[in-house]
C-alpha cells in the first residue's frame, strides 16, 4: 500500500511539474525543461527499480528458476512441449490464469474462455507476444510482464489496475 501511495506521489509531482510549464507569461527558458525532463527520468527509474525489485521478490518466494529478456520480461517453462518454435503468423490458443504479483486473479481462461491470437500483430499484451517467441507448442509456462510490457501508466479499465506487474500462467494448446 505505501508503495502505491508514492507512486501516486510522484505521478502528481510530475503533473504539477507539467501543469507549472503549460501556459508561461515568459519564454520558457531550457533550463526548466531539461530539470523538468531529469526530474521525470529520476521518478522513471524509481519506479521502475521499484517493479525490479517486486518481481526479485516474486522469483524467489515461489523459487523459480526464469529466463529474462532484454526488455525485463520473464518467463520459465514449466512443461516442455513440442520442439517447433512459435513464430509471427501462428495462431495460438492459450489456457491461462492472469494475476497481480500480489496473487489477484484478473482474469483466467475459465471465466473468459481461450485467448486466441495471432503472434506477432500487436493484439495482446507486447509482453505476452514477446513470450511466444521463447515458447513452444505444448509448453506450460510462467511468465512475469512488466508494466511497462503490459497495460502501465492506465491498467485496463476493467480488472488490472495502472503500473500493474502480470504474472500468466499458460498452456499453449493448439495451433491453428
Amino acid at each position: 500500500m505505501i508503495k502505491l501511495i508514492v507512486k501516486y506521489l510522484v505521478f502528481i509531482a510530475l503533473l504539477s511539474l507539467f501543469a507549472c510549464n503549460q501556459t508561461p507569461k515568459q519564454p520558457v527558458e531550457k533550463a526548466p525543461l531539461d530539470k523538468m525532463k531529469q526530474s521525470m527520468e529520476v521518478a522513471n527509474r524509481y519506479l521502475v527499480n521499484d517493479e525490479e525489485q517486486d518481481i526479485a521478490h516474486y522469483i524467489e518466494r515461489h523459487g523459480l528458476a526464469m529466463q529474462a529478456t532484454g526488455t525485463g520480461l520473464r518467463y520459465a517453462i514449466l512443461k516442455q512441449g513440442r520442439k517447433e518454435t512459435l513464430q509471427d503468423g501462428d495462431v495460438v490458443g492459450i489456457e491461462y490464469e492472469l494475476r497481480s504479483i500480489a496473487g489477484d486473479l484478473f482474469y483466467s481462461s475459465e471465466q473468459e474462455g481461450i485467448k486466441r491470437f495471432r503472434v506477432g500483430d500487436g493484439s495482446v499484451e507486447s509482453g505476452l507476444d514477446e513470450a511466444m517467441h521463447h515458447l513452444h507448442y505444448g509448453d506450460v509456462a510462467k511468465v512475469i510482464i512488466p508494466s511497462h510490457l503490459a497495460y502501465g501508466l492506465h491498467g485496463d479499465d476493467r480488472h488490472i489496475p495502472e503500473y500493474a506487474t502480470l504474472i500468466y500462467t499458460i498452456k499453449i494448446i493448439e495451433n491453428q
